[in-house]
């Protein structure tokens, strides 16, 4: 990797920190620009050789997203959330913020730019989430049309991730429940190929201006991702279906709550199967073979 300073957006969470961990491997200076520096710290504490800052950043704010970026030869942002809360809607931060970094590394003159999407998106879709990551790949895309963009999966990995979540549920429930009859389609990726897919797209300058979506080498059922879990815990679990219409109902009454466990738009994607089109770029095209889901179960 020929990049000496990057600056990573949304850099302290699941994905980010793995992200940030495999570029301090390069021997990069990495600036983490988040919206709670302290919160970061612990990425700064974990490197010994001082190779990672966590500074303040907030995609609102254009003359933050200039600090953070000024004096870096590439950006990567993964700024998002599945719940809006106040100014934080999904337009706001996937669309507009999205637009805000990629106008900064424009005029910073910054070489490269990875922006992190998701599979399912869609300008047009009916989901408010789908939609603005949609609109925000758009606004990159003519802000800074080298920009390369990775659209991943469900993500899982041992710190963390779609299936510690499942698995947390399964210990504590005696009974899960299933989204509708539970045959969503998902294609879960590891994190660390996630992390892997950002620095080969870094160091192959023929990634510019492409799209990649990333996903496992196995397309599983939500059902059947649950019955993984449950045998993994080797505990038994009553599966119960519940129709997504109950699903928005509970949604609904659980709107008003600062912390909730699920949110309409989380209801709204799991009625859409989240898999790798059969014509996109993938992990393959960047010389990655994905990680099953079986082989990380010790971790």
């Amino acid at each position: 990797m020929a990049y000496s300073h990057i600056t990573v957006f949304g850099g302290s969470g699941f994905l980010g920190r793995q992200i940030v961990k495999r570029l301090a491997e390069e021997s990069t200076h990495v600036r983490v620009a988040v919206r709670h520096p302290e919160r970061a710290s612990f990425l700064e504490r974990s490197d010994r050789a001082g190779q990672i800052t966590a500074v303040y950043a907030d995609v609102w704010e254009e003359a933050s997203v200039g600090a953070a970026v000024d004096g870096s030869e590439a950006v990567i942002n993964m700024v998002g959330h599945y719940v809006e809360r106040s100014k934080a809607t999904f337009e706001a931060t996937r669309g507009h913020g999205a637009m805000q970094v990629a106008q900064a590394a424009a005029t910073a003159g910054v070489q490269r730019l990875i922006h992190i999407s998701g599979l399912g998106t869609d300008p047009k879709s009916d989901s408010p989430y789908a939609r603005a990551r949609g609109i925000g790949e758009q606004l990159v895309t003519e802000a800074f049309p080298a920009a390369t963009i990775l659209r991943p999966g469900v993500i899982f990995g041992p710190e963390g991730g779609f299936l510690n979540r499942l698995a947390a549920l399964a210990r504590v429930m005696p009974v899960l429940p299933l989204f509708g009859a539970g045959e969503t389609k998902l294609q879960p990726v590891f994190v660390g190929d996630v992390a892997e897919a950002v620095a080969k797209a870094l160091a192959t300058p023929a990634t510019k201006g492409r799209l990649y979506e990333l996903g496992g080498p196995r397309v599983y059922t939500y059902k059947e991702l649950v019955q993984l879990v449950i045998a993994r815990i080797e505990s038994k679990r009553l599966l119960m279906p519940i129709p997504y219409f109950a699903w928005k109902v509970l949604a609904a009454l659980m709107a008003p709550l600062p912390s909730r466990p699920i949110s309409r738009n989380q209801v709204e994607l799991m009625q859409q199967d989240n898999v790798v089109r059969a014509d996109a770029l993938t992990l393959a095209d960047l010389g990655i073979a994905p990680t099953p889901v079986e082989a990380m179960w010790p971790r």
